[in-house]
């Protein structure tokens, strides 16, 4: 025996039939039947089934409890054979379903694929139930529902009179019937984008919409504050509907889900989302049967199309099809400011509390956009501060509950400004404390920060510190990089350090470093690793290096290391990357670079610092090699040129010091506590042969004589718990004893 394709039931009617099944079992009943099904719909008054039986109600003086009362006899005394098909439950399990029953899922599914319907839905049930070869049928013809006025509710009826309001399980759903039975949310009204629409919806021609913008910036909602206005009486003359077709009937069968929301639509507006899913050939398009059927409704205006797609897309697929750039309007959508998304959060807040039971602190709405467009710069307002409020809200909820509770030292019911942080710093890994930070308090002790990293460059730290300041007061151009600096200096005088500690500043952590060795770029054709091959070229779907970690990342310092080593084509991406603030990748992807710090080094004219003292002679003798090399529009782009001058003995002494504090915090991490004597630190930096080098061969020097000789003396000894290993010198070498 097979079983009931679960495709072509609704999700309404999936629930019903599910419900049928516990009843059946209940009465003892051995399948699913007519009169049983019919009993359950009339239960429901949400579905559009019951929806239809009250307009007979209304208009016809249909008798519910009356009805009610002789479907439950006609259920009870029934017994139907079992025709050759399951039910397959939601659990899994299978159910028979009845003769008459596979009578009446073949008519609604007839009468659903005649108006359009790739479901069938529980109002087709309904009218299937009204043919008199089923006993349903004469039980509803004695309440006054008969088969054709039913079947004339389901045609091309306006929906005023049709009062046909699809849940989200049929093909299609009216926003504006959904409103008006209160299952859509409050949206925040756009008023100048609002009314830049209903000026286009007014015209004559030219009156399809298409909204433009990234990703989040609410296209959707403003369309939906639409819909709620039409549903006041406010919107555009004759307008009456506004219907989006469910996304899983594009997945059954596009072609005739689109067919169905057309015909729907027709006498209002049909919505559709992403538009370019239609558009772009096999290759690209999700959906390219659908876009056919979806340019004809373009040439025409019932329906109004309004549609969503992001600029990329729009320039590269839609605005292609002449059919749609020649009858059609661009809206766009830019994302909102700080002040409206604190109005959209506004709206946004009651839902929210009742979605997660708690209370909203007005604090949590402010630290969520402050966090939201500073660190998930992956997504733009309102969307980053909406996700981030709902991962606050969520950790609230499991705090409340006992069994998830992760603090319950700090169990409340108030979503706070401290959840937020807590949140933004579970989603983009920075410590808690480095979002908690006082921004002046933080700023205002920069140079001391970076000091505690970068030994003997007093200079260089001043610089980037005051370069940054400026900035972060605001006193930039808003689209330009926070800062932008060229590193000049011998190897291992700090310049990659500096870039590190300054990315731990800002950011939090290392991690927000994206280090490119520029050696690698030396070729040509190297530039699509940056930012992606050409179209047609391997590894075009890949994105380019650069340009997929900014856009994942835009907190981030990008350091070119050894600069004058790239081919000029790559310097040429840089020059737009230090004055336009972005990058568009081969794919039509823009990277945005206002939130970073864009740090290149390089040792051209590293010869002529080989003095602890630079002066303005050094410094312009240094200059000419790097005005040799760049051309003057790069270097003009620059915040700053920064001069490393090599590090003495004593800056030497202080970096080995700050290494060896390092490598005490990893074995205390470990369980073991180490003491440098002075002497052995003098030991250690008299094996530095080259000085020339900076402190690179410090790291060197730590490796070969204290982790790889202490990893022999922890293998050859047990210690005793809380010992202390002092590590001395002698003439021929470290010596280590256990205290």
């Amino acid at each position: 025996m097979g079983s009931l394709n679960p495709n072509l039931i609704s999700a309404d009617l999936t629930v019903i039939m599910n419900e049928a099944v516990e009843l059946a079992r209940r009465y003892m009943k051995r399948n699913v039947y007519p009169e049983l099904m019919l009993f359950v719909l009339l239960q429901h008054p949400e579905i559009s089934a019951r929806r239809l039986i009250d307009v007979f109600i209304e208009k016809r003086g249909t008798d519910l409890e009356k009805l009610e009362r002789q479907t439950r006899n006609a259920m009870e005394a029934r017994n139907d054979p079992n025709g050759d098909l399951d039910f397959l439950m939601t659990s899994g399990q299978k159910f028979p379903l009845s003769k008459q029953m596979l009578v009446a899922l073949d008519e609604a599914l007839s009468i659903a694929q005649s108006i359009g319907e790739v479901y069938i839905d529980s109002d087709h049930l309904l009218a299937s139930l009204t043919d008199r070869r089923l006993g349903t049928g004469a039980l509803l013809q004695q309440n006054g529902i008969t088969e054709g006025p039913v079947l004339d509710l389901l045609g091309g009826q306006p929906a005023s009179k049709r009062r046909r309001d699809n849940t989200s399980g049929g093909t299609s759903i009216d926003v504006v019937a959904e409103a008006r039975v209160g299952n859509l949310r409050a949206v925040h009204f756009r008023e100048d984008l609002l009314r830049d629409m209903i000026n286009i919806l007014s015209q004559s021609v030219h009156k399809h919409i298409v909204l433009v913008g990234p990703d989040g910036v609410g296209k959707r909602t403003l369309a939906y504050s639409l819909a709620l206005l039409i549903t006041e009486g406010k919107g555009p003359v004759g307008l009456e509907k506004f219907v989006q077709i469910d996304e899983k009937a594009y997945l059954d069968n596009s072609v005739e889900a689109m067919q169905s929301g057309v015909m729907r639509a027709q006498g209002g507006i049909l919505f559709v989302p992403h538009i370019h899913r239609f558009f772009g050939g096999p290759a690209k398009a999700e959906f390219p049967k659908a876009g056919q059927n979806l340019q004809k409704a373009f040439l025409g205006y019932d329906p109004i199309i309004i549609c969503t797609t992001t600029q990329a897309e729009w320039e590269g697929r839609v605005n292609k099809v002449s059919a749609i750039s020649e009858h059609a309007q661009v809206l766009r959508v830019p994302e909102p400011t700080r002040e409206e998304t604190l109005e959209i959060l506004q709206v946004m807040r009651p839902h929210l509390a009742g979605d997660y039971a708690i209370e909203v602190n007005e604090s949590a709405l402010h630290t969520a956009v402050d966090l939201a467009k500073r660190y998930i710069g992956n997504m733009p307002l309102p969307r980053s501060a909406e996700h981030l409020l709902h991962r606050a809200a969520a950790l609230v909820s499991m705090n409340n509950q006992q069994h998830l509770a992760f603090k319950p030292q700090l169990q409340d019911n108030i979503l706070d400004a401290e959840d937020v942080t807590l949140a933004a710093a579970q989603m983009t890994g920075i410590p808690v404390s480095k979002l908690d930070a006082d921004e002046r308090t933080k700023y205002a002790r920069m140079v001391e920060h970076l000091h505690e990293r970068i030994v003997g460059q007093n200079d260089a730290v001043l610089a980037v510190s005051r370069a940054v300041k400026t900035a972060r007061v605001g006193l930039r151009d808003a689209k330009r990089p926070i800062g932008s600096f060229l590193f000049l200096g011998p190897s291992g005088v700090g310049k990659t350090e500096l870039a590190r500690a300054l990315a731990e500043f800002l950011f939090g952590s290392e991690d927000a470093m994206l280090q490119i060795d520029m050696s690698e770029y030396m070729e040509e054709n190297t530039v699509s690793r940056l930012v992606g091959a050409p179209p047609g070229y391997v590894g075009y779907e890949g994105g380019g290096q650069l340009t997929d970690r900014v856009r994942e990342q835009p907190y981030i310092v990008v350091l070119f290391d050894e600069v004058e080593k790239a081919h000029t084509r790559i310097l040429d991406i840089m020059l737009q990357v230090l004055e336009e603030g972005r990058l568009t990748d081969a794919q039509g992807k823009t990277a945005n670079f206002s939130e970073s710090v864009v740090i290149l080094t390089s040792n051209l004219g590293a010869h002529n610092l080989q003095t602890s003292l630079i002066d303005e002679h050094v410094r312009e003798t240094v200059m000419e090699d790097v005005r040799s090399h760049f051309r003057p529009e790069f270097l003009n782009r620059l915040d700053d040129i920064i001069i490393f001058h090599p590090l003495d003995d004593e800056h030497l002494r202080e970096i080995m010091e700050l290494l060896l504090a390092q490598e005490m915090r990893i074995a205390r991490e470990r369980g073991l506590k180490l003491q440098f004597t002075e002497k052995a630190i003098a030991w250690m930096l008299d094996q530095n042969d080259n000085p020339e080098l900076g402190a690179r061969p410090l790291r060197r020097i730590i490796q070969r004589y204290v982790r790889e000789t202490l990893a022999d003396f922890l293998l050859g000894d047990t210690l005793p718990p809380d010992a202390t290993i002092v590590i001395d010198a002698k003439r021929d070498g470290l010596k280590f004893a256990v205290k």
